[in-house]
This record gives C-alpha cells, sequence and structure tokens, in this order.
C-alpha cells in the first residue's frame, strides 16, 4: 500500500501541475492514495474553491487537507459541509463548518483516516493541539478504526512540528507538516514505526518566495512600493512524500520524499 502526499497548492501553476501530471505519477509509483493540502490553490493564493476541488478528485486526488486559509474562498464554506474529502483543521474553534478527521475506503478494503491539524505557534487562534490529539488518540485507534492513519500538521515552526511526530509516533502511518512550503530533507521512520517529515514543501513555482512573485515580496521585505502577494507563474514542482505502507501493523515500511518537475525536479 503506498499513500502520496503532496504539500501546499500555489496558485494556477500548482493547480496545473497536479492536473496535469497526477495520473501519470500515481501509475509511475503505483501510488493507491493521494492526500493534498489545497489551502493556497487559488489563483490569488490563498484559499481554494469548489471547482479546483473537483478538478482534483478528477484527476486522481482522493482527499484534501488546509489550513488557515481555507475560510478565504468563502463559497468553500458551504460546499465543504458537503464534501467529506475536503478537510478543515480539526482543532478549529467550533462551531465551525465540515470535518477535520475522515474514513475514506481504498483497495482490497483497507481503511484510510485523515487528520488535518493546525499548529498554534505563530498562527490564526484554535483549539490546543496537544489536547485536541490527545482526545483524538483516545477516541481512535491504529488497526481499530483504520487501518492506516496519515496526519496533516499544518504548522510555522519545526519543534511543534517535531513533537506532533513524536506524539503520534506508533500511532500513525504517516505525520507529516504543511505550510511553510519549503520540503525539509529529515523523511524518516520514526523509533515507534510512524514515517516522518517536517514539511512537505509545496506544489508550485519555487523561483518565487515561497511560491509568491518574488520581485513583489522583495519589494515589500524592504518597505518599497508594492501590491498583495500574488503567486509566481513559472512551472511548477510538486513536492510530498511516498510512504509504504505496512498492510498488517499499519504503520511504514518506507518513507522518502517526493519531488517532481520546475526548479526543484530531481526525477
Amino acid at each position: 500500500m503506498k499513500i502520496l502526499f503532496l504539500g501546499d497548492v500555489v496558485g494556477n501553476v500548482g493547480c496545473a501541475k497536479i492536473i496535469n501530471s497526477l495520473l501519470d505519477q500515481k501509475k509511475k509509483y503505483e501510488i493507491d492514495f493521494v492526500i493534498v493540502n489545497g489551502e493556497n490553490a487559488d489563483e490569488t493564493g490563498v484559499g481554494l474553491t469548489k471547482e479546483i476541488c473537483q478538478n482534483f478528485f478528477d484527476c486522481g486526488v482522493n482527499v484534501i487537507t488546509t489550513g488557515n486559509h481555507v475560510w478565504d474562498q468563502k463559497d468553500i464554506m458551504k460546499f465543504i459541509e458537503n464534501e467529506n474529502r475536503l478537510l478543515r483543521p480539526k482543532n478549529l474553534f467550533e462551531p465551525a463548518p465540515g470535518n477535520g478527521f475522515g474514513i475514506f475506503d481504498v483497495k482490497n478494503k483497507f481503511r484510510i483516516g485523515v487528520l488535518n491539524l493546525m499548529g498554534n505557534v505563530f498562527m490564526k487562534k484554535c483549539d490546543d493541539v496537544f489536547k485536541t490529539s490527545q482526545k483524538f488518540i483516545e477516541d481512535y485507534q491504529l488497526k481499530k478504526n483504520y487501518d492506516f492513519l496519515v496526519v496533516d500538521f499544518h504548522g510555522e515552526i519545526t519543534s511543534e512540528k517535531n513533537a506532533i511526530g513524536h506524539f503520534f509516533d506508533g500511532k500513525a502511518t504517516l505525520v507529516v507538516g504543511t505550510h511553510t512550503h519549503i520540503p525539509t530533507n529529515d523523511a524518516r521512520v520514526l523509533k515507534n514505526g510512524t514515517a516522518y517529515q517536517t514539511d512537505a514543501g509545496m506544489c508550485g513555482d519555487y523561483d518565487s518566495v515561497i511560491g509568491m512573485n518574488k520581485d513583489n515580496s522583495l519589494d515589500r521585505f524592504m518597505k518599497k512600493d508594492s501590491v498583495k502577494h500574488f503567486p509566481a507563474k513559472g512551472e511548477a514542482t510538486l513536492s510530498g512524500v511516498i510512504v509504504d505502507c505496512n498492510i498488517e501493523t499499519g504503520l511504514a515500511n518506507k518513507v522518502e520524499s517526493y519531488i517532481f518537475g520546475g526548479e526543484l525536479n530531481n526525477n
């Protein structure tokens, strides 16, 4: 069983790369299930829309996770209420539309749980992520409620992501960070069998400042005349991780970084 997780999709070029490449990449790597963080996929670089979600589902994405920009395109609030394949962080203040966790069927009657969490440090206010995680672990169990569990931790700082990885070690198949848009070189299987990478990176143009136009971003940093951030428009790179799952234990046999196309291409 192989799961592909792709980091934050940024703008039109990130969407186009997924739509045009994913089916071939799934075939090449024999991928059984695909999770994509889509919270920056709109043409503005923030939020996502019903149309974007449908395009992703049509090209082979199984589940879409999000983060702090989940509500930036307002039509998504109604759509998420009826689309269980689109998740928002589970520890958003309640009540909030949609769900932060779902269980999904895959081949051979296996079930994959996907949990979307958001960090507390330097992020929008949300419930304590460790208390939410503790309650989740009390309510759900690997190989009882689902065969595999993927945790998308949408957070700003590496230490908080590290801590969540260890917190779920032995209780999840994969814990992977999103939000910072830069892929970290630390993909590994933790001591108790959970695959981990601090940040998956982004699906966007890396000739940029985390997916946004580099010239405008530099002007903003240097306090020069600038406009609102907008996505870079060069060829996108797909960034993420592939985890080879152990069907007996639900843990990870192997995990490796995945990078395809654009500035970071290593395939």
